[in-house]
Parts: C-alpha cells; structure tokens; sequence
C-alpha cells in the first residue's frame, strides 16, 4: 500500500509540473505576444519622436545646401518656361530629386546651385554655357518670387530665411568654367557667383583633378603658379574655395596658401568610404586647421564602399560619414551637400530633398543636441561664409591681379585669339 501510495503521489506530481510547466510555457508565449507589439510601438514612438525634434531644429534654424545640380537637369530637359517646378518632377522625367514641394518638406532654407558645365567643353565654350547655366538659375529665383530669394551673402541666407524663403546661392562647379581668365573669374563674381570649385574630373591648366589620384599621374602635384594667383584672387573677391572634385595634392596647396576658410562643396569621408572624391584624415585636419567645413555627399559611390560597403546604401552609412568628420575634428566642420540632381543612386531614405529631416533624426538618435546639429545643417557654412567676406573686406585695398596664363602653362593657345594688332 504504502509503495502503490508513492507511485500515485509521483504520477500526480509529475502531472502538476506538466500542467505547471504548460502554465508557464503560456505564459511566456502571452508575454512574448505581448511585448513584442510594444517594443515595435515603441521603437515607432522613438523615430517619431526623433523626426519631430529634427523637424523642429530645422525650422528654429537653416539648413543649407552645398550643392544641387537642378539647373543642368532643367537645361538637359527642357527650360524654366517649359518646367513648372511646382509639380512633382519625379512623375515626369526618368529620376528628378528636386521640385518645390520636396524642397518645402524637406525644410530646405538656402542652396547653393551648381551650374556645371561638362569638362569637354573646356578651350571651347566652357565660358557661355556657365553664363547660359547662371541665367537659368536666376530665370527659376524669377519665376518663383514667394519661394526663392537670389543673395549673395551670409546675411542674405539669413534675410531669405527669416522671410520664409530658399536663398538661393550659385556655385561654379568646375575652374574650366573661367578658361583661366581672372577677369571672367571677377566677372563670373558680379554675377552672382559665390564658389569655385577648382576642378571637376579634368585638370585645368592650372591645377590638378582628384582622377590623378587613381592613376597616380599628377600633372601638376596640385596649383601651379597661375593656380595659386587664383586662389589669391578668390580670397580678394570674397569667392569660396570648393575643394570637392580637385587631387590631395591641390587640396593641400590651396589649404597652405587660403586666406580664407574653404569649402567640399559636395564630399564625404575618405576613411568610411576608399574613394579619391572623398576627403583623407590628414587632409580634414589641415581644414580644421584652415577653419573650413566639409558638406557630406549623399551618392551611394562615395558612401558606400571599402572598408565598409554593405549589400545596401544607407541613411545610417551618411551618418557615418558625418559622424567621422565630428569625432575626428570636431563638429564646427561638417555639413551638407547632398548632390541630388547630380547622381542618379542615393541612399534609402535619403532619396530625394524631401529626406533631410530623416537625417537629422537619425543623428538625434545618436545623441547629437540641438547646438551640434544647428551647426551641421547651415550654422558652420555660415560662419566660413562670413570669414570669407570679412578676408574680403580686409583684402579691399589690394589692386585686381591682371595677370595672364603664362603661355607656357595654357596648353591650347590655338582656341584663343591674340590682342596683337593686325
């Protein structure tokens, strides 16, 4: 009796800890149910809550632009007449980033437009096609008076903004575009023009390109002595120095000589992404040296590759970059240059100027406070901006440099006629 009592008291503790053990495995599973939905809301909570603050740093303060090639897509699709920038431009050319309403919900307060004109139309008629580039720039301001405001300066940024307004800068892009004339350089500047970049992936007479970089076939190793009377004479003028797009050897001439802060109108960190556009550590230290600021590019070819390319291109990886440049020289130089326009593949959620606030809450989750991340969206070019204008004002008694190319650096004197009498 007593051994059948134990049997039975065993079979039915066995029993319990089967019912218990089948109470507890329910148990997590309603737990697990249940907590799961809640980490999603919350995580859905937490982006939400991110996007809202980077939205309401971006109207507190301006985001600005370094780079955006709207008017080269307005002249290879038609013209400002034609292009009602009103309507979503993505529905009616093959890919398109830029039209007013992204613009408006990407809370974009100043841009500066590239007028970019294609390296092969350098010694030919590199000069009328950038004139032809800055009209259309000046048609669209025209055109749409109650969203773009045309300045000139770091105030005007301000005035355009406070008036709830895109100031809208010019940007040179590419030292081809003066056919080594500093008197279309000044000219170029009357007009409006507030950056040159040195090159763009062709040498000028005068300096060298970032492609030499790849093929090891420096013509210059950087400015030569017209390149450095440019520079000189930029700095006169109050013209920001754009360094995207020229070698690391121009680079570091040009930050040797700058009166000026410069500016990477449009690049990206060398160390998170192995490509010769982007800019090397030494070479960001010698701009922190210089004051200047680098503005992140967004183009998957110069965010994405050794040592960190991933399957896909990313928000996160743009961040990266940003990241780098704050932690490896501090946050007063970076900023942004997106490119859109430019380039036909951009990271997820970064694919058109809609997308900026994206960015700004990715950074917010980093744990960026307001102060850093006013800085990166318009606060740092602004400063070098007005540095410029103050090394400008400072420079206002030196005479205009009235040099020529030395004909010995002009490597296609046969495109250009002579002042010699007949």
């Amino acid at each position: 009796m007593p051994s059948r009592f134990r049997e039975l008291t065993s079979a039915l503790s066995s029993r319990k800890w089967i019912v218990l053990s089948i109470c507890l495995l329910l148990l997590v599973i309603l737990s697990v149910s249940i907590a799961v939905p809640l980490t999603k809301s919350a995580r859905k909570n937490r982006a939400s809550s991110s996007l809202e603050i980077a939205n309401s740093i971006l109207e507190k303060y301006p985001l600005i632009d370094g780079h955006n090639d709207l008017p080269y897509k307005i002249r290879i699709e038609g013209t400002v007449g034609t292009i009602d920038l009103n309507s979503r431009l993505d529905k009616i050319f093959n890919y398109s980033h830029t039209d007013i309403p992204r613009l408006r919900k990407g809370k974009l307060a100043a841009q500066f437009w590239s007028t970019y004109v294609k390296c092969d139309s350098q010694y030919k008629d590199a000069v009328k096609k950038s004139l032809e580039q800055i009209d259309i720039v000046k048609n669209f301001v025209a055109k749409y008076p109650n969203t773009f405001q045309f300045v000139t300066s770091a105030k005007g940024i301000m005035e355009a903004f406070k008036n709830g307004k895109i100031g809208s800068l010019v940007g040179l892009e590419g030292g081809h575009s003066i056919d080594s004339s500093l008197g279309a350089l000044r000219m170029f500047y009357d007009l409006g023009v507030r950056y040159m970049t040195i090159t763009h992936s062709c040498n000028t007479p005068w300096a060298d390109n970032w492609m030499v970089d790849i093929n090891k076939t420096d013509e210059f190793q950087g400015l030569t002595s017209f390149g450095e009377k440019v520079i000189n004479e930029m700095n006169r003028i109050g013209m920001l120095v754009d360094l995207s797009h020229v070698s690391k050897d121009t680079m570091a001439d040009v930050l040797r000589l700058a009166k000026a802060p410069v500016i990477y109108s449009h690049s990206s960190a060398f160390t998170i992404c192995n490509h010769y556009r982007n800019v090397q550590d030494d070479i960001l230290n010698l701009t922190k040296t210089n004051g200047g600021v680098v503005m992140v590019n967004f183009y998957n070819a110069y965010i994405n590759c050794y040592p960190h390319n991933q399957t896909r291109t990313t928000l996160k990886q743009v961040a990266d970059h940003i990241d780098h440049i704050k932690n490896l020289v501090g946050v007063d130089y970076v900023g942004i240059g997106g490119d859109y326009d430019g380039v036909e593949e951009l990271p997820e959620d970064l694919e058109d100027v809609s997308k900026y606030p994206n960015l700004f809450a990715e950074l917010v989750t980093r744990g960026w406070n307001e102060a850093d991340l006013a800085k990166l969206a318009g606060g740092n070019l602004l400063r070098v901006f007005e540095a410029a204008e103050k090394v400008r004002d400072e420079m206002s008694s030196v005479p205009p440099d009235e040099s020529f190319i030395p004909r010995n650096e002009d490597r296609n004197t046969n495109c250009s006629s002579s002042f010699t009498a007949i």
